[in-house]
């Protein structure tokens, strides 16, 4: 049985995540999410898709890269480029 790092819910189908070298156990993803996502820089929402990155910084969209002076962010690309 595993207790979650985030709520302390003790749970017989722990999801355990290692990261970084780091071992986590969590109950749900939903707590998962909440302790490991990384945060838009700019609008602060917890970032579960893919993001941008740019100069170590992590945000949630190319707008809110964009606004916060990121020049070459792209929320997609040409389908045809694959």
């Amino acid at each position: 049985m595993g207790t979650c790092e985030v709520c302390g819910n003790q749970y017989d189908k722990p999801i355990e995540v290692t990261a970084a070298g780091a071992h986590h156990v969590f109950d749900c993803f939903e707590c998962a999410i909440h302790m490991m996502a990384p945060i838009c820089q700019h609008c602060g929402v917890k970032i579960i898709g893919h993001g941008i990155e740019a100069s170590g910084d992590f945000y949630c969209c190319a707008s809110c890269a964009e606004q916060e002076g990121v020049t070459s962010a792209r929320d997609r690309v040409d389908a045809g480029a694959r």
